[in-house]
């Protein structure tokens, strides 16, 4: 007869040991460890705070009171001189806070006229984008390249190479809002003077074309649409560079001539190069 040892763990009713089911709670234990070391960093806070920004400022986008539009006439008049300045600030801010720049641009036009409508939406863009660009690169960029892996990290690689033509690419696809690109690009590699140029190039047509909109709304018979051709040069220019990034990803280098080969593209080691061979000559 066996007699059981007593230092032996009795196994439950469903045959696991009491280790075995402490290990559910002490996995749940080192995830917990892990996300307060997380949290404790400081890019993993920032981001965060950034994040809730974001869902700060489209809360109050979604429920700020919009003025009426008879009244806004009336108080562009009693602003006199100082009206372009408050339209290039206004615009600026609302932008930052993702209302879209399509219904400021008709706005602007309908309220300021073609010409100042257009030039003054394009400032408020400029100014809205280097804002929010530097808040996507202050908050957000460190969290982004501690974390980016995989596809994240190629991605990151490639708005970095394409620099210029990216921004171009990226402003002239219906991909999101231009506060939200302008945020998002901040986290990338994207150097600042590329970016801001791409998206004033890149917004350029739909200025003008929304401006010429919206003032026709007031003025059916004062738009010259001629004067809409900065409009026509801005989507050619725009056209031709995403044309020629195209081309330069088809027809480029490889990977080697950009600096890495594919396998440490990938994330991987690249493989070591074989040793030479060394051929003796007999004595």
């Amino acid at each position: 007869m066996t007699v059981p040892d007593p230092a032996a763990p009795h196994p439950t009713a469903a045959g696991v040991t009491p280790s075995r089911r402490s290990g559910a709670p002490a996995a749940r234990q080192r995830h917990r460890d892990r996300l307060r070391t997380q949290l404790r960093r400081g890019s993993t806070r920032r981001f965060l705070l950034l994040l809730a920004i974001l869902a700060g400022l489209g809360l109050i986008t979604a429920v700020a009171p919009v003025p009426a539009a008879d009244e806004l006439p009336a108080l562009v008049d009693r602003l006199g001189g100082y009206a372009p300045v408050a339209a290039i600030g206004v615009a600026a801010l609302l932008m930052v806070a993702l209302v879209p720049r399509t219904v400021l641009t008709v706005a602007w036009g309908a309220l300021f006229g073609f010409w100042q409508g257009a030039l003054y939406t394009l400032a408020a863009a400029l100014i809205a984008a280097i804002v929010a660009f530097t808040a996507g690169r202050l908050l957000g960029r460190a969290f982004m390249t501690e974390r980016s892996a995989g596809r994240l990290a190629r991605l990151d690689r490639w708005f970095t190479r394409q620099s210029l033509a990216g921004v171009l690419t990226v402003r002239l696809l219906p991909l999101g809002g231009f506060g939200l690109i302008s945020y998002g690009y901040g986290t990338t590699g994207v150097r600042p003077g590329p970016f801001l140029l791409g998206s004033i190039v890149a917004i350029m047509p739909s200025a003008f074309g929304y401006a010429a909109v919206g003032a026709a709304v007031t003025a059916p018979g004062g738009i010259d649409w001629f004067a809409a051709a900065p409009a026509a040069l801005g989507l050619l220019l725009g056209a031709v560079l995403v044309h020629r990034a195209w081309r330069a990803r088809r027809h480029g280098a490889g990977p080697e001539q950009d600096g890495a080969t594919p396998a440490v593209a990938d994330g991987c080691s690249p493989a070591p190069a074989p040793a030479p061979t060394v051929h003796r000559s007999p004595a």
